[in-house]
């Protein structure tokens, strides 16, 4: 026979640990020649295997990362992107904030010509978000 509750169960008011921004590994990114300088290319990635966390409860964000780019004289070598995505894993980032810092470091690191990084988030709590940023070489040197 099942035991009666007489008690409905509380919220927890409670907040799992994370790590700072500087956990991020920028090193890890690495870079190879693109041999057709001039032949605009455009290499789509993604990956439906990034998590950081909020930075209020420590709870989880998982989302595909999508990142589109031409690049000028450098491409990303893969396995140093996938590292530097896992270096998200435990840190306390905005989702708005994530991707901003994607694409900032990714063009530092390759220096494209047109980079556009998206952020399509598992829904929580019933709310789903996506969020989007750009960079356009072109644009930025006529500033």
């Amino acid at each position: 026979m099942k035991k009666k509750q007489t008690e409905q169960p509380q919220p927890l008011d409670r907040r799992y640990d994370t790590q700072p921004l500087e956990t991020i590994d920028v090193e890890v990114l690495d870079t190879f020649p693109y041999e057709y300088p001039g032949r605009d290319l455009t290499i789509n990635i993604d990956t439906d295997e990034f998590t950081a966390v909020c930075p209020f409860s420590g709870l989880p964000d998982f989302a595909v990362i999508k990142i589109n780019y031409i690049p000028d004289k450098l491409c990303i070598e893969l396995r140093s992107l996938k590292y530097y995505l896992m270096s998200y894993r435990n840190v306390g980032i905005y989702q708005e904030h994530a991707v901003n810092r994607i694409l900032e470091d990714m063009v530092a690191s390759c220096k494209p010509k047109w980079m556009q990084v998206i952020a399509d988030y598992k829904v929580r709590g019933g709310v789903h978000t996506v969020t989007s940023v750009e960079y356009n070489k072109k644009k930025t040197e006529k500033k």
